[in-house]
């Protein structure tokens, strides 16, 4: 081969190799500015469908927070009562043991009453205006127990201070508690009417709070509805083998109390029974039928229960 050829082809490669080389590059970077832009767009796509599942996810919330809106408030309006309770009864509690070193003779069953009595009545110097204003025109047996008393010396001012502050803390917590029932007797009226009209609006909603919703207790058996309040007892009855409980929160119906044991048993089951019905009304068909049900309550109470041979289970109850 002649030199020139030789150049020739060495040239031609180099040109070939160059030329290579440069639509390598071109499709390595093009490749590379494809691969930018399908990155791009599928982190735009991933975007956007966190964005719709976002959207979705915070639709169904609050639909399902507007359909059990109204079960919460009345579960947190009734916990806060509840629990106001304890501490009243705590404040009212060192409030008497405070008072009656100076005043023991002064007993008064109703909390308010004697918190009241509290704020107004520091020595033996009675204001018969304000005590009439306070328990009535009946004022004697206050009269006669502040006078009687044989406690410590006169309250000081800084002490009765404290003491008369602690007593308006009872008296707010009362009015707080008024407002919370006033609330709790329209709420439960909206929401399970039918229960509400069987059994006290207070006790419909401590059930309604065990349950945790309208929709749990409407599918509850009758023999659940029966023990809720209960729970403490039945878990010692399945561990231990103790006595069954056989009401919970029905223990607190009036209609109940004056019962004999044997009676309570029977009656609860039937208040049991019907609530449960009353639950289902209230909640899938919304029509009123407790006046029917409070009918069948009456009718059954009035008739003389079967003797049973078998008696040995006495009622028991416990309620958290």
């Amino acid at each position: 081969m002649s030199e020139n050829n030789k150049n020739n082809n060495f040239r031609k490669n180099r040109f070939n190799n160059k030329r290579n080389d440069h639509h390598g590059k071109w499709m390595s970077n093009n490749k590379n500015k494809g691969n930018i832009r399908e990155h791009s767009f599928n982190e735009r796509n991933d975007d956007a469908r966190r964005a719709r599942f976002m959207r979705k996810a915070r639709g169904d919330v609050i639909t399902a927070y507007k359909a059990t809106a109204l079960d919460h408030s009345i579960i947190e309006a009734i916990k806060a009562y509840n629990e106001l309770e304890k501490v009243r009864n705590i404040v009212y509690e060192r409030l008497e043991e405070w008072y009656s070193a100076y005043f023991p003779n002064v007993k008064m069953g109703n909390h308010e009453t004697y918190a009241r009595i509290i704020t107004s009545v520091k020595n033996k110097e009675i204001d018969e205006t304000v005590l009439k204003g306070i328990v009535g025109d009946d004022i004697s047996h206050i009269t006669n127990g502040i006078n009687s008393s044989q406690g410590f010396s006169e309250i000081d001012e800084e002490e009765y201070k404290t003491l008369k502050k602690l007593a308006e803390e009872e008296l707010s917590i009362i009015k707080l508690q008024e407002i919370l029932e006033k609330f709790l007797e329209v709420q439960t009226k909206k929401l399970i009417p039918n229960i509400v009209y069987l059994i006290d609006y207070k006790i419909a909603a401590e059930m309604l709070s065990m349950a945790g919703s309208i929709e749990h207790l409407a599918v509850m058996p009758a023999s659940t509805i029966q023990l809720l309040g209960a729970e403490k007892a039945l878990f010692k009855h399945m561990k231990f083998g103790s006595r069954p409980p056989k009401y919970g929160y029905l223990f607190k119906l009036p209609e109940l109390a004056n019962m004999d044991k044997k009676e309570k048993g029977r009656m609860a089951r039937v208040y049991a029974t019907k609530i449960s019905i009353a639950a289902r009304a209230d909640f899938y068909t919304k029509r009123f039928i407790a006046d029917t049900l409070k009918e069948q309550i009456n009718s059954i109470m009035k008739r003389k229960p079967h003797t049973q041979k078998n008696n040995h289970n006495e009622d028991t109850f416990s309620q958290d």
